[in-house]
C-alpha cells in the first residue's frame, strides 16, 4: 500500500476522484441515477434476481432511505448505508453491513461466497429469498455495528 492515501483501520481505500473500493476487488461502477435506470442496464439474466431484491428491501427497510452510492443500489438509514446490492462482473452481491444481521444467518448462507459484509451468488438461483428477508428484518431492528 502506498503511503500516500493511509487507510485507517477497517476502512477501504478511497481512490482519488473515485467512489471508495475495496482493495482488491473486480467491481463493475454504474453511472446510474437511480435504481430503475441501474436495473435495466442490468444483464437480462439478473433483473428478476435485482427486481425482487428490491423489492425485498423496499418492503423491510421502509424507513430507510434508497439510493444510489458506490455504483450500485444502497439502504440508508440516519445517513448510513446498512444495505446495498449489485450486478458484479461474476455474480450478484447482496451487502448486509450490519455484522449481527448478516452473523444471525451465516449457518444458512453456508456453501456461498461470504464475506465481511459482502455475500456472493453466482447465479440467481442461488438467492434464497428467505434468508434475504430474515437478515433485512434483523438489519432493521439492529443498532449493531456497522462494517
Amino acid at each position: 500500500m502506498s503511503d500516500r492515501f493511509p487507510v485507517p483501520q477497517g476502512k477501504r481505500r478511497e481512490a482519488p476522484g473515485r467512489s471508495p473500493v475495496a482493495l482488491g476487488g473486480s467491481r463493475i461502477q454504474s453511472s446510474a441515477k437511480d435504481v430503475d435506470t441501474y436495473i435495466q442496464q442490468a444483464p437480462e439474466e439478473r433483473r428478476s434476481a435485482l427486481t425482487r431484491l428490491r423489492d425485498l428491501c423496499r418492503q423491510e427497510l421502509k424507513e430507510f432511505d434508497e439510493k444510489m452510492a458506490y455504483g450500485g443500489p444502497s439502504y440508508a438509514r440516519r445517513g448510513e448505508i446498512e444495505v446495498g446490492f449489485a450486478s458484479q462482473r461474476n455474480y450478484t452481491s447482496l451487502c448486509i453491513l450490519r455484522q449481527d444481521a448478516l452473523a444471525s444467518q451465516r449457518a444458512a448462507l453456508a456453501g456461498l461466497s461470504v464475506g465481511r459484509g459482502c455475500i456472493r451468488y453466482t447465479k440467481p438461483e442461488k438467492i434464497d429469498y428467505s434468508v434475504v428477508r430474515k437478515m433485512l428484518v434483523a438489519t432493521r431492528r439492529s443498532n449493531g455495528p456497522v462494517c
